[in-house]
């Protein structure tokens, strides 16, 4: 079995998903993301995804770390808030604390898991923030290793969630797949069924699953994306997207056009091989106003009639 035209994620349906872009916005109307990242040895992983969720379009950004952390990494990217989380030692969140501190912080998305250390902490930390009412989640990379090992978590969430694995993570979660685009397809489908909540598979040919039902594969094989740090710029991207309103389904898929076109433009310029994660966060802005203008010339024309320059 191979998709249909109707379940590939071309240009046309990316453009349709913008977000509005109000002309007399200011930084609140587009959105407040807040982002729990970040570890001693993964503080690069907490700084990709904020600066990606930027780049994407929202007007704010928390950075909300140990608090260890936080005098490392703040005015590193200046647009950044940084708020340093509570600890029981140096670099170890406390976990019922922080999920407190985090709590009370407006916004409207949350990104949970990019550089998270493995532990205890990591765990609780994770467990209180997706069983706590609030925006919409993405769940990324330290996070999802912590509900892995959490038996039925999918039973005890108390948000809407966007999860965000590669297949070992997929399979951790308890959905391994076979190789083949079907299976993989059939598999975000199931997750996305029994979880409750919208499910990214990332890889070549990354494959976005809805709860109801809906699925799109995007259609792009990026080999310059194998790279560290490449899905937190992803996850940022798509609570970026989340923040600025668009619907959970939306702003995965939305989200992973935006990213994979900046990984093969990116790629183009500089090759298969050696693309840095951070090389592809000025490409994103270029991407989302290249739709924008698709979508605009849509209006005129159409997107399949030829565009007459004297117009």
């Amino acid at each position: 079995m191979t998709d249909s035209p109707a379940d590939r994620l071309d240009e046309a349906a990316a453009a349709a998903m913008l977000p509005a872009r109000d002309p007399r916005g200011h930084k609140g109307t587009f959105g407040r993301v807040l982002v729990v990242a970040g570890s001693l040895d993964y503080a690069g992983a907490a700084l990709m995804s904020g600066a990606a969720a930027l780049r994407a379009g929202c007007g704010l950004v928390t950075l909300c770390l140990p608090a260890s952390l936080q005098p490392i990494l703040a005015g590193r990217i200046p647009e950044l808030i940084t708020r340093g989380l509570p600890e029981t030692e140096p670099f170890e969140v406390d976990a019922d604390a922080a999920a407190a501190d985090v709590g009370e912080q407006a916004c409207d998305a949350l990104l949970v898991g990019p550089g998270l250390k493995p532990g205890r902490g990591t765990s609780r930390l994770t467990q209180h923030l997706l069983a706590s009412e609030g925006p919409a989640a993405v769940v990324d990379a330290g996070a999802l290793d912590a509900l892995s090992r959490v038996p039925r978590w999918w039973t005890r969430l108390g948000r809407p969630l966007i999860m965000t694995p590669h297949p070992g993570e997929m399979a951790r979660l308890g959905r391994s797949h076979g190789a083949a685009d079907e299976e993989r397809r059939a598999a975000a489908q199931a997750a996305a069924a029994e979880w409750g909540v919208t499910v990214v598979l990332k890889g070549a040919d990354t494959v976005v699953a809805d709860p109801d039902g809906r699925c799109l594969t995007a259609p792009f094989e990026v080999p310059a994306l194998a790279t560290a740090g490449s899905g937190d710029v992803l996850a940022g991207v798509i609570a970026s997207l989340v923040g600025q309103g668009l619907t959970l389904f939306d702003a995965a898929a939305l989200g992973v056009y935006l990213h994979a076109r900046a990984g093969r433009d990116v790629g183009a310029r500089m090759g298969g091989a050696g693309l840095l994660a951070t090389d592809l966060l000025s490409a994103i802005p270029r991407e989302r106003d290249y739709l924008e203008h698709e979508r605009w010339q849509a209006g005129r024309v159409g997107f399949d009639a030829p565009i007459d320059e004297a117009t």
